[in-house]
C-alpha cells in the first residue's frame, strides 16, 4: 500500500481542530506570517524504513511529522504566551496519547521513541517580517505498517 500523506496528516490536523484551541490549523509550513492567536501547522520532516517492523517482503516506514505552534510573543499580556503555548502542546500531545493510532490510520505514534526520536516539543521563537512568534517545535513520529513491497 502507498504512503498516503494525505490520510494521516488529515487525521493529525483533524484532532489538532477538535481541541479548539487554535485560530488557525494548517497542512504546511508558513513561509509568512501566519496570523494572530494560537496557530498550528503540520509537514512532513523525514520518512524512513523501520528494521524492527519489516518483514522479509514489505516494509515498515517512520513518517516523521513537524508541528509548530505559533503566538506572536507580543500578545498581551506577555507573561501568558508561555502558559498558552505550552497548554497547546500539553493539549495536543494528549491528544496524541490518547488516540496514538490517528483513528486507525497508522499502526501508532511513536510516543516513546522505539525507532527513533519519540513525541516531544522544542520551544524557542521565530520571526515573520515584523512579528516575532513565540514557538513550540514538535516531533510527531508515525510508524506505518506494510507500506513498501520488498522484491528482488
Amino acid at each position: 500500500m502507498p504512503l498516503d500523506l494525505l490520510t494521516y496528516r488529515s487525521a493529525h490536523m483533524s484532532q489538532a481542530q477538535g481541541l479548539g484551541l487554535f485560530e488557525q490549523v494548517l497542512g504546511h509550513e508558513p513561509v509568512s506570517a501566519p496570523g494572530s492567536g494560537l496557530i498550528y501547522a503540520t509537514w512532513v520532516t523525514r520518512i524512513a524504513p523501520v528494521p524492527a517492523g519489516s518483514g522479509v517482503s514489505v516494509g515498515t516506514v517512520r513518517l516523521e511529522l513537524a508541528g509548530r505552534v505559533f503566538m506572536p510573543a507580543d500578545s498581551e499580556p506577555q507573561d501568558d504566551v508561555d502558559i498558552q503555548v505550552t497548554g497547546a502542546v500539553d493539549a495536543l500531545m494528549t491528544g496524541l496519547f490518547e488516540d496514538f493510532t490517528l483513528g486507525g490510520t497508522v499502526r501508532n505514534v511513536d510516543l516513546l521513541g522505539a525507532h527513533g526520536t519519540p513525541l516531544s516539543a522544542q520551544f524557542g521563537f521565530t520571526r515573520f517580517d515584523s512579528t516575532t512568534y513565540r514557538v513550540a517545535t514538535l516531533t510527531v513520529p508515525l510508524i506505518i505498517n506494510d507500506v513498501w513491497t520488498e522484491a528482488p
